[in-house]
This record gives structure tokens, C-alpha cells and sequence, in this order.
């Protein structure tokens, strides 16, 4: 009698132990668990940690709630200003609903990739060149609030999208560098007429200065003089301007006795 006991205590035991491996679940720090009974949701979502359900009959979905990072593929369109480009971006999501992730779309990852393409392509039909190049963080609002509207009712939440990389045509690429060069040759020239301009400012006024003071101008020959002969050059040419050799002769006649002069 007590064999049989034990046999049956073993007995129970091993299918306690067969019952409890087949029940028993895992749900990580990361996932929710998501149940469902007889292929209908029952109770709430399972939190992180041990948990059990009824073998056969009860089915355990875990849901990844990280952020995802998808990738969307370049998507070639038409701007508004009639320039083909191709853009490609990526999106970040997390599931902040496990159960309606399953239940109210059938690849929520699919999902959002597919409605990320959509929103992409009519971005780029709605924008011009230029806010494609510089304006992108309004562009990358304006694709998150496309996306997240309807991914709201999948239990997905988009976390941020970024737009990588606009790839122009070659013909596209040459127009645009010759346009960048030929502003910069502009630029150039306007502030090397600037530059004229006001030398010539103050040449004029150097100019006025000189022509009162003469005296100023046989010192601006001498530190011409100085500046050249610091050069260490072999052959020294010196000009002579006009005005000394002017007062030079006013010296001489000054010094000549009148002609006529009386005799003794």
C-alpha cells in the first residue's frame, strides 16, 4: 500500500513538473507579453518576469518595446520647382501598445515601413530644392507628423525621422557649381571695386595734402627711397619729381646777378 503512495505521489509530481515546464514563461525587461485564449485576448498584457499560461489553450505573443531603427528606402520623386532627386531616410518607432500592435495591424514593422515611403514621396512633391538641402528639420517634422497619425491606432508611437541623404542628378550637380562659382566671382568683384573705391578715396585726399605742402611730397620720395633700398636690389632707380627740380632752378636764377649792372 504505501508503494502505491509513493508510486502516485511520483506519479503526480512528474506531472506537476510536466505541467509547470509547458505553463511556464519568460517575458524580458525589454518585452510584454500579449495572450491569447482560444485565439481571443485574454486579460492584460503580461509584464516582465515569471509568468504562466494554460498549456494548449492559451498562446503567448512577446512584443518588443525598444526603439526600432528602420531604415526607408530612397524614394526618387519630383519637387515642386520640377528637379528629380532621390531621398532616403529612417525612422525611429517603439510599440507603446503590445496588444494593439498585434490585434489592429498584421506586421506592424511592415506597416510603418510602407507608410514611411508614402509620406516620403509626398514630401518630396510638396518641397522645392532648397528646403530639401537646408530646411530639413521642418521637412523631418512634417514626415514624423504624417507618419505618427496613423501608427497611433497600430500602438506605435514614431520616436524621430531623419532624412540622410538627397542625391541629385550629374547635369543637376554641374548646373549647381557653376551657379556657386559665377556668386563667388561676383563677390569677388564687388569687393575688389570696393577696394578701388576707397583707395582712391584716399589717394584723392593724399593728393589735396600734398599739393599744399610740397614739402611732403620730396618726403614721400625719400621713404620711397628707404623702402627700396631695404630690398637688397643691385640697381637702384630714382625718380626725380618735377617739383624739385623746379625749386632747384628758382635756387640758381635767385643766385645769377641781374644782367646790366652798373660800372665802375
Amino acid at each position: 500500500m504505501l508503494e502505491e503512495l509513493l508510486a502516485a505521489a511520483i506519479a503526480a509530481g512528474a506531472a506537476g513538473l510536466v505541467y509547470v515546464g509547458a505553463a511556464a514563461r519568460v517575458v524580458k525587461q525589454y518585452e510584454r507579453g500579449v495572450v491569447f485564449r482560444l485565439g481571443r485576448l485574454a486579460g492584460d498584457v503580461r509584464a516582465p518576469g515569471f509568468t504562466m499560461v494554460v498549456p494548449l489553450v492559451d498562446r503567448l505573443h512577446k512584443v518588443n518595446m525598444q526603439i526600432v531603427t528602420l531604415p526607408v528606402p530612397a524614394q526618387e520623386g519630383i519637387t515642386r520647382d520640377n528637379v528629380t532627386v532621390r531621398v532616403d531616410a529612417v525612422v525611429y518607432f517603439k510599440v507603446i501598445d503590445a496588444a494593439s500592435a498585434l490585434v489592429q495591424v498584421e506586421d506592424y514593422r511592415f506597416a510603418v515601413s510602407q507608410m514611411a515611403q508614402t509620406s516620403l514621396r509626398s514630401i518630396i512633391g510638396k518641397s522645392d530644392l532648397d528646403d530639401l538641402l537646408s530646411n530639413r528639420e521642418k521637412l523631418n517634422q512634417g514626415l514624423e507628423l504624417m507618419i505618427d497619425s496613423p501608427a497611433m491606432g497600430w500602438g506605435v508611437q514614431i520616436d524621430r525621422v531623419e532624412i540622410k541623404d538627397v542625391s541629385l542628378p550629374e547635369t543637376m550637380k554641374r548646373s549647381m557649381a557653376r551657379q556657386a562659382e559665377a556668386d563667388r566671382e561676383r563677390r569677388a568683384r564687388i569687393i575688389n571695386a570696393d577696394a578701388e573705391l576707397q583707395a582712391s578715396k584716399k589717394l584723392a585726399e593724399a593728393a589735396g595734402v600734398m599739393s599744399e605742402q610740397p614739402a611732403a611730397l620730396q618726403l614721400r620720395l625719400l621713404q620711397t627711397v628707404v623702402a627700396v633700398a631695404a630690398e637688397k636690389n643691385s640697381t637702384l632707380v630714382l625718380p626725380f619729381p618735377v617739383e624739385l627740380l623746379r625749386f632747384l632752378e628758382r635756387a640758381q636764377q635767385s643766385q645769377q646777378p641781374p644782367p646790366g649792372g652798373s660800372s665802375g
